[in-house]
C-alpha cells in the first residue's frame, strides 16, 4: 500500500467541504471568472489535477480529441445486482470495506484507493481480481477513463455500489479527513459517512450542495 500522489486533489479536499457562503469567491481556475458553488471540474490526466472552473471551460475544453482535459460528470447511479462476493473483495488486499476504482488513461491501467483520515491510499491492484469483476459486472466497462470510478462501501454490513463523478470520492475522503478522530474514527465521522451513502442511494448528487459536500 503507497500513499497516492494525486497532484492538487488532495490540496482541494477542504475547498470540497466548503459551504456555497464560502465557495462564492472562487474563481475558474483557467480563465479567473468568478464561479458558483454549484460548478463542475475537469480533470487533468497527466497530472491528475482536479480544476474548478466556470462552464465555459467545461464546455470548451472538456473532452477534447487531444484529452488534455476531461470533464467530470455530475451524474451518480447506485449499481442494482452487482456481484461481489466476500472472496471476491478479500482477493483485492484492501484493508477496509470502502474504496473507489478508476481507469487511468496516463497509466493505462485500473488504480484503486482507499480513503482515510491521512487521504487517500493507493492499494496494488490484482488485475486477475479486476478482470473478473468486470466480466461478472460489465457496466463497469463502461467507466469513462479518469472522471468516472467505482465506488465500493461494504462497511458495517453495507453492500452498495456505485458508479460516480471522481470528485464525489474526493469529498468523501475530504468527509472523512475532516471529521475523524481517535483510532475508531468517533461517531461524528460515521455519521457524515452514513450521510454522504445516504445522499448518493438517493441520487441527490445533481444537486450543488451535494456535489460540493
Amino acid at each position: 500500500m503507497t500513499s497516492v500522489q494525486a497532484g492538487n486533489w488532495v490540496a482541494k479536499l477542504q475547498r470540497f467541504m466548503r459551504g456555497p457562503q464560502a465557495a462564492a469567491d472562487e474563481y475558474c481556475e483557467l480563465c479567473a471568472a468568478p464561479i458558483a458553488h454549484d460548478h463542475p471540474h475537469l480533470a487533468e490526466p497527466a497530472s491528475r489535477r482536479l480544476l474548478c472552473v466556470c462552464r465555459g471551460c467545461a464546455l470548451l475544453l472538456g473532452n477534447r480529441a487531444d484529452n488534455k482535459y476531461r470533464r467530470v460528470p455530475e451524474e451518480a447511479e447506485r449499481l442494482e445486482d452487482f456481484h461481489l462476493s466476500d472472496v471476491e473483495w478479500d482477493a483485492f488486499g484492501i484493508p477496509i470495506g470502502l474504496a473507489f476504482f478508476f481507469r487511468s488513461a496516463a497509466e493505462d491501467r485500473v488504480v484503486s484507493f482507499y480513503p482515510g483520515p491521512a487521504g487517500p491510499t493507493e492499494s496494488l491492484l490484482d488485475l486477475a481480481a479486476w478482470s473478473g469483476l468486470v466480466s461478472n459486472n460489465p457496466v463497469l466497462a463502461a467507466l469513462e477513463p479518469d472522471v468516472e470510478a467505482l465506488l465500493v462501501n461494504r462497511v458495517n454490513g453495507a453492500r452498495d455500489y456505485f458508479r460516480v463523478p471522481i470528485d464525489r470520492c474526493y469529498v468523501l475522503v475530504g468527509l472523512i479527513r475532516k471529521h475523524w478522530h481517535g483510532v475508531s474514527g468517533g461517531s461524528e465521522a460515521w455519521a457524515a459517512i452514513d450521510g454522504f451513502f445516504d445522499d448518493l442511494r438517493q441520487r441527490r448528487i445533481a444537486s450543488g450542495t451535494a456535489r460540493h459536500g
